[in-house]
């Protein structure tokens, strides 16, 4: 399985719930994706099952800029932490 992006919106906030296997090469996509969304994102992880060490960077600068991450694994956010120290 590849990465899918489903998107929504409510009233000025805009939910990308990523799902599947997120690589590197995703990246400019859900990229492309935040920037169309306006002001206020949040990138929602439930699904996402494997990322690599790119995305790991990518997702760390999104919450570095005020993208929430939302229901993503641990593994994810304990990755994000290690990249940061």
């Amino acid at each position: 399985m590849t990465l899918r992006i489903e998107q929504s919106s409510d009233r000025g906030h805009t939910t990308i719930r990523l799902i599947g296997r997120m690589r590197a090469e995703h990246v400019a996509e859900v990229q492309k994706q935040i920037e169309a969304s306006g002001p206020t994102v949040t990138l929602d992880l439930e699904d996402v099952t494997l990322v690599d060490v790119q995305v790991v960077r990518f997702l760390g600068a999104c919450e570095t800029r005020g993208i929430a991450l939302r229901n993503g694994p641990p593994y994810i956010s304990d990755w994000i932490a290690r990249e940061r120290a």
